[in-house]
């Protein structure tokens, strides 16, 4: 499956322009730009003005180090607001809405005992990714545009060691082909103990275009002092993108860590501060 044919390469080509601008000592013209990318400047305009929905001058702005800070400041979602909204229990994001369920404790405890996990994949606006499910959801998204195929794969395996994995990347076509194309339901199956769920489900009432803190997360859950153990369960998201890790920020603005990269990070938050203002 492959619901856009050019956004791996739209997001590369995004992250190449990204390492230009990080070292250049102000902004880039279009010409300049598409010039040491080896692309002729109409071809550019046209790839990023489909990929992200604004042109790339507009795109560049989102793309600075600052960006975090200022989302900080202009964006940031109040969880407990969300919350007492009635927002927990079902999320939407992306103009899709997500279902889903949690795994017991005892199942998560059995390490994926008797648990077939399907997996493939696919291509998404931010590079490869692999995709892992249960005939209850995706369990498993994994960005390899920085870490690589491998090391992605080892990774995912590693969560649930006893599961038996079979590549069946048919079987999870239409759930990543809604995440992906943001048109339908998404169903997702949460395989994390129980504290790291609770933090997921929070990450899930952050709407797209927005951020809030780890702090923020900590008190939201009703633990306020544990936002330490937050930011690791937040690393330990299995299922990027969907449930939004990357909206998470550092009460500095500071980014914070991301497992799959912070380029990749990055690239998330300025296609969703794009699109949400476009």
């Amino acid at each position: 499956m492959n619901a856009n044919p050019n956004s791996s390469y739209h997001y590369q080509v995004m992250r190449r322009a990204l390492d230009l601008l990080d070292s250049a000592d102000g902004p880039i013209s279009l010409d300049d730009l598409a010039a040491r990318m080896q692309i002729s400047p109409a071809h550019f305009q046209r790839i990023f003005s489909k990929w992200v929905g604004v042109s790339p001058k507009r795109y560049q702005q989102y793309l600075q180090l600052g960006q975090a800070k200022r989302m900080l400041t202009d964006h940031m979602t109040t969880l407990q607001v969300s919350h007492s909204l009635g927002l927990s229990g079902s999320g939407r994001l992306h103009d899709l809405f997500i279902r889903w369920e949690a795994m017991s404790p005892g199942e998560f405890a059995r390490r994926g005992e008797g648990l077939t996990v399907f997996w493939g994949w696919f291509d998404s606006p931010f590079g490869p990714a692999l995709v892992m499910g249960t005939d209850k959801g995706i369990c498993g998204l994994a960005l390899a545009a920085e870490t690589g195929r491998q090391v992605a794969m080892q990774d995912m395996r590693a969560r649930w060691p006893k599961a038996s994995f079979v590549e069946d990347p048919a079987t999870l076509e239409p759930l990543v082909d809604a995440a992906f194309t943001r048109n339908g339901e998404t169903r997702l199956h949460m395989i994390g103990a129980p504290f790291q769920i609770k933090v997921w489900e929070a990450l899930l009432q952050i709407p797209s275009g927005q951020v809030t803190t780890y702090s923020e997360i900590a008190g939201a859950i009703g633990n306020p002092n544990a936002v330490r153990a937050v930011g690791t369960a937040v690393g330990r998201n299995p299922v990027s993108w969907l449930i939004p890790c990357h909206r998470a920020l550092r009460k500095s603005g500071a980014l914070g860590g991301y497992h799959w990269g912070l380029p990749v990070k990055r690239a998330m938050l300025a296609w969703e501060s794009a699109r949400a203002e476009a």
